[in-house]
């Protein structure tokens, strides 16, 4: 990659697109070349960014960038080397592999590209699911957690990058399942909470204040769509995981409670050596030690996954509980992690 890297961002509107505007603003390698903001303005609107998100306003120049409307010419001219999308699953399903025809890279926050088994993909109902260009651009995605596939991702045309609850579920058991320790007969729990800001910024019945304040609720009961990248990713079968989240009172953060019982006994300082071992490069995730569990409170508005864990006294029941922020860590930090290994930067610059 080139040293001058030239970004695009298109779906500034939502939630992770503000963030994410932010981290590109701020980010140290990306001083002097703003990314191109993509987007729709209707006539008369002030297309301007801060407008749309004031709180991006800074004494840098920041007032003076637009929202764009999207067009290849428009990239072309630019330069863009990497495309982001913030963008609803179908339309990342059809711009995803025109980038790539103009030679630009993308990073897609959607669900589009996540999942390589098609019984995974139906819950999206793609349209395009057995287009041939639709099945060449899956075969090269690659799954966009860095510390799963990090030397894949430096070389990808196109990252799929995770989704939120699946990066918190992924990380706190991905290191246990490797091993080989997990009992999967006996199954795995894995009880998971977010916040609204979870569901994206367009309101419905279930997101509005009166529906969401002093409430707690489960949904998406063996059906959500993160499940199947908890499969993949982890090498599961349905009937060895069960996966429930709910909607939490609050804006942003996701907390999981995982339950897993080991095939033999272990203590403390055996599951701490692992997680250790395991996550000993990865920068963006912070270990917490035996019985010292990770609260929301800690990790929100940074772009950790905070992991921590306390074993049962019969050395076999174990609990590992891991949180992040589902705007940074779960969508538009995690982004940038991938948009700096696939730059060949350090994986945490901009961000820590």
């Amino acid at each position: 990659m080139k040293d001058a890297v030239q970004t695009a961002l298109l779906g500034v509107s939502g939630y992770a697109g503000m963030e994410l505007a932010r981290l590109l603003l701020h980010h140290p390698r990306l001083k002097g070349r703003p990314a191109v903001f993509l987007g729709r303005a209707e006539a008369g609107e002030d297309s301007s960014l801060t407008a749309l998100h004031p709180q991006l306003m800074d004494n840098n120049g920041s007032a003076r960038l637009k929202i764009e409307p999207f067009s290849w010419d428009l990239l072309k001219s630019r330069r863009v080397d990497i495309l982001v999308l913030a963008t609803p699953h179908g339309q990342s399903r059809e711009y995803a592999p025109l980038a790539l025809e103009h030679g630009i890279r993308v990073i897609d926050l959607s669900g589009a590209w996540r999942l390589n088994e098609p019984a995974n993909r139906a819950i999206y109902k793609f349209e395009n699911e057995s287009a041939p260009v639709a099945v060449h651009v899956q075969a090269k995605a690659v799954y966009g957690s860095p510390e799963l596939h990090r030397d894949e991702i430096r070389t990808a045309g196109l990252v799929a990058n995770p989704g939120c609850y699946a990066t918190c579920v992924i990380l706190a058991l991905k290191p246990l399942l490797s091993a080989g320790w997990v009992d999967l007969d006996r199954g795995i729990v894995s009880d998971a909470k977010s916040g609204v800001s979870g569901a994206g910024k367009a309101p419905t019945a279930k997101t509005h204040y009166m529906y969401a304040a002093d409430n707690l609720s489960a949904y998406g009961v063996f059906g959500h769509r993160h499940t199947g990248e908890l499969l993949e990713q982890l090498g599961l079968d349905r009937s060895q995981i069960v996966f429930t989240p709910h909607l939490l009172p609050i804006p942003r953060g996701i907390l999981a409670t995982n339950y897993v019982s080991f095939k033999d006994k272990k203590n403390s300082a055996d599951v701490a050596a692992l997680y250790r071992s395991f996550y000993a490069n990865s920068p963006m995730v912070r270990l917490f030690g035996p019985g010292n569990l990770p609260q929301i409170q800690y990790s929100v508005r940074t772009n950790y996954c905070d992991i921590g864990f306390e074993l049962d006294t019969d050395g076999q029941r174990c609990v590992i509980v891991s949180c992040l922020d589902n705007l940074l860590k779960g969508a538009a930090g995690q982004a940038v992690e991938n948009l700096n290994l696939m730059c060949g930067w350090e994986e945490s610059e901009g961000l820590a």
